[in-house]
């Protein structure tokens, strides 16, 4: 089980306020005879180098790339398109079957030499569903950019409208009150343990054949397979958080196919599943300390008069909760681990103002803000959950696999890196510890060299993906170019920096990339 309440379902809540070359045959791992199909080069990218037209196709793939997609009114959105795709359920071995794939675009209002291609977007996650996240999200985007691509999104395989991961146990209520904390302040290992067993038995036993195949290592070729029906020669993709490892996979392995690449809110690689927690602890530790140094300030400050005051003040809310929990209402109870997870929305958004207002009234043993929070979570996160946690537990970078006992022993770690934190996030060592697949990608620095520029954005404060993973990457990919947001809250783009939305603008629309070192306040 990998149910981290606070993994990145970006778009509801955040960003409506807007919040050495691979050839085919070898990274596909299947024939070697290979079929050339005849694609577009409209849309290469002025000031790269370009690529030859005929993209080189195994004949195992041919039909998959050679689909004609029936693009139609969305139902539910019709200033949207909506569209299907078939996509081999295992690439190693196209002939094994199919999956489908779903996929939504908004076309660009441009025309002739004004249109640059398709824009793909990911949300993050892992296990986000991408369709409804562009709906949300699309108008936010600049009229330059809506002028020069179509805003294309694809549900990865296992989410969403996509053939999904689907395990029948009817835990998706569960998994919330996972890693319950008793009222010794331990969190209950044993407890996330059989959780987890329970979870990984029921998903081997109703999606075992899909589990090897859906995780960031297939999304990224399916990615690779819709470049090339929408007629693009290059990928121009723009992934947050999660989103920012499929498209640093997709370079790894596409190097040569890659256009323009924004990568915000930016994981790591090269980290184990260990310290993806560990990391996001210490960052939720960072940005509540942020919180309360600005609080503390205000009259109305909830929380006392001093950070440090602020620190004891939650732990007391969190302690009085696991106590007493507050139930107001049927199957709704407000414990100290729900009341931690909605903070760490609160701070992840950011939203200050009403964090403090949520911490006046559970102060007063009014839960109002706690439910309402926790219940768009729980809209945002359900269908996702088996996906996130299919993902997850094939990547090393996010799925750690800690024994009852190893979670345990790490216990003190997480609490010195974060003290309000930590607890809550040492239950997420043992997500992946009965899952019926292994990872498939290994943690590891990913250089991607043949890139043209890429573009990675991160945010000083972010909890979420903290700051350092961001300048990690931006080192580490042969390309790689960090604009820094000084300020609060997960991702930099869409959050009304001005600075930030113009730089990466200009790298849409031109290749531009800002200034080394470019840092906006």
């Amino acid at each position: 089980m990998n149910a981290d309440p606070t993994s990145d379902r970006i778009p509801r809540r955040r960003l409506r306020s807007a919040l050495a070359v691979l050839s085919a045959c070898g990274l596909l791992l299947t024939s070697c005879t290979a079929t050339h199909v005849r694609l577009s080069a409209a849309h290469i990218p002025a000031g790269t180098e370009a690529t030859t037209a005929t993209i080189p196709v195994p004949a195992g793939l041919l039909r998959y790339y050679q689909q004609q997609l029936d693009w139609k009114p969305c139902p539910d959105k019709p200033a949207f398109q909506c569209t299907t795709l078939k996509a081999p359920r295992d690439y190693a071995h196209p002939d094994a079957g199919d999956i489908t794939l779903a996929a939504t675009r908004k076309r660009a209002t441009g025309t002739g030499a004004k249109r640059i291609g398709s824009l793909l977007f990911n949300p993050g996650g892992p296990g986000s569903p991408a369709i409804t996240a562009l709906w949300d999200v699309a108008d936010a985007f600049s009229p330059s950019v809506r002028a020069a691509y179509d805003l294309v999104a694809v549900d990865p395989r296992g989410v969403g409208d996509s053939t999904p991961v689907d395990c029948d146990n009817n835990t998706a209520t569960t998994l919330l009150n996972a890693g319950v904390i008793t009222t010794a302040g331990k969190p209950d290992f044993e407890g996330v343990d059989a959780l987890d067993e329970e979870i990984a038995d029921a998903c081997r036993l109703h999606a075992g054949r899909l589990l090897p195949y859906v995780g960031t290592l297939e999304a990224a070729r399916d990615l690779d397979l819709m470049r090339a029906l929408v007629g693009d020669d290059r990928l121009h993709f723009i992934g947050f958080s999660y989103g920012t490892y499929l498209g640093t996979t997709y370079a790894e392995l596409f190097p040569s196919r890659v256009g323009r690449m924004v990568l915000d809110g930016a994981v790591d690689p090269s980290i184990d599943g260990y310290h993806r927690f560990l990391d996001v602890a210490h960052g939720y530790q960072v940005a509540w300390e942020s919180f309360a140094a600005d609080c503390v300030t205000r009259t109305d400050c909830p929380v006392g008069h001093s950070v440090e005051e602020a620190d004891r003040t939650l732990d007391a809310l969190v302690a009085a909760l696991d106590k007493n929990p507050l139930q107001p209402g049927k199957d709704v109870t407000i414990t100290g681990q729900l009341l931690l997870a909605v903070v760490t929305e609160a701070l992840r958004a950011p939203a200050w103002e009403e964090l403090r207002a949520l911490l006046s009234e559970v102060g007063h043993r009014v839960t109002t803000g706690v439910q309402k929070l926790s219940a768009a979570d729980q809209e945002d996160s359900v269908v996702g959950d088996w996906g996130s946690t299919a993902v997850s537990c094939l990547s090393a970078p996010l799925g750690p696999r800690f024994t009852t006992a190893q979670a345990e022993a790490a216990l003190p770690e997480f609490v010195r890196v974060s003290p309000q934190f930590g607890v809550l996030y040492s239950t997420f060592l043992q997500g992946c510890t009965h899952w019926p697949v292994g990872p498939t990608q290994p943690s590891h620095r990913i250089t991607a060299p043949g890139t043209p520029p890429i573009l990675v954005a991160g945010t000083t404060r972010d909890p979420a993906t903290p700051y350092a993973w961001s300048q990690a990457l931006a080192r580490q990919l042969s390309s790689g170019r960090l604009l820094t947001r000084d300020g609060d809250g997960h991702t930099a783009f869409f959050q009304g920096n001005t600075c930030v939305d113009t730089a990466i603008d200009r790298y849409l629309l031109s290749g531009q990339l800002p200034p080394v070192g470019t840092v906006c306040t």
